[in-house]
């Protein structure tokens, strides 16, 4: 039985396991893939990197842990469970026990919820614009969103595309205000403010969108950024509370209300879902798991 199992392998669940080997504890990582910092096209807010793509920056945490000699497992959870003195956890490929379960799996993309959505995915609508930019060239794009990854999606489709659209339904957008004033002053993009999508047409492929006012906007490619909703699955199989919006609630010390389960990153109640917050939870409850078996 391990002392902690790990699920999700993004910069908290990484920090989780790299703090957790210092322990000296019996860790496990389980995860299907490299989480969302990943698709990140480039990070410029990592102390000690002043600009690096997330990927890169993803493999180096990997590696880190593997100094440790902490066993990553890429394969995909399927189901948690309390068991006497642990938890099992089951995967597509195995099962695993633990003392300690930190649950770091992130969250998953929100989707517009229009009626034909999956009908024009990969055919017109993607929702990463790392992996899909650099087909762009010479298109005509739209990004729906207005924080920080609809602006870096419009920033980065500027070196491919020959026109960018951030379509907003607000008046102003809320990214950072160093993107904002990037996207202020690429000529290649332009704001719909006030502006939702509505439908979408086109027969085989993604042709255009109609919008909220009634206006057909003749595009190739739309980037769906508007954030993120958390995976509950894991969440419900071990009754964990959340707040309304369905993110699990921890303490200070990224404890949940079921013992010797702790949640840190994207998925809890947290005021800032960032790469270097999720770390800060990591360590946190990679030391409360450890004060925790102690005591068991």
């Amino acid at each position: 039985m391990y002392d902690a199992i790990i699920i999700g392998a993004g910069p908290g669940g990484l920090t989780a396991a790299i703090y957790a080997a210092r322990y000296k504890m019996n860790t496990l990582v389980i995860a299907s893939g490299m989480g969302t910092l990943a698709d990140a096209h480039m990070v410029e807010n990592w102390p000690g990197e002043i600009k690096i793509s997330g990927i890169d920056l993803m493999k180096k945490m990997k590696e880190h842990v593997k100094y440790f000699n902490v066993p990553i497992k890429e394969e995909e959870v399927t189901r948690a469970e309390k068991i006497k003195n642990g938890f099992k956890v089951d995967t597509k490929k195995s099962s695993y026990e633990g003392k300690t379960i930190i649950i770091a799996i992130g969250t998953k993309r929100r989707k517009l919820n229009l009626p034909n959505e999956e009908k024009y995915l990969g055919k017109g609508i993607t929702y990463c614009y790392t992996c899909d930019a650099p087909l762009m060239h010479d298109k005509v794009t739209a990004v729906v969103g207005g924080a920080d990854s609809a602006a870096m999606a419009a920033l980065l489709l500027t070196e491919y595309a020959k026109k960018v659209y951030i379509l907003y339904r607000k008046e102003a957008l809320r990214a950072q205000p160093i993107l904002v004033e990037q996207v202020k002053k690429s000529d290649k993009i332009e704001v719909l403010y006030k502006t939702e999508v509505k439908k979408l047409k086109g027969s085989k492929f993604l042709e255009s969108v109609i919008l909220n006012h009634g206006k057909k906007l003749k595009i190739d490619f739309l980037f769906v950024e508007i954030g993120f909703v958390p995976s509950l699955a894991l969440v419900k199989d071990l009754k964990l509370k959340t707040d309304k919006d369905g993110y699990v609630i921890v303490n200070k010390l990224k404890e949940t209300n079921v013992k010797g389960v702790f949640a840190i990153g994207d998925i809890t109640d947290t005021v800032l879902r960032q790469a270097i917050t999720a770390s800060g939870d990591g360590a946190t409850a990679a030391f409360s798991a450890y004060k925790y078996c102690r005591n068991c």
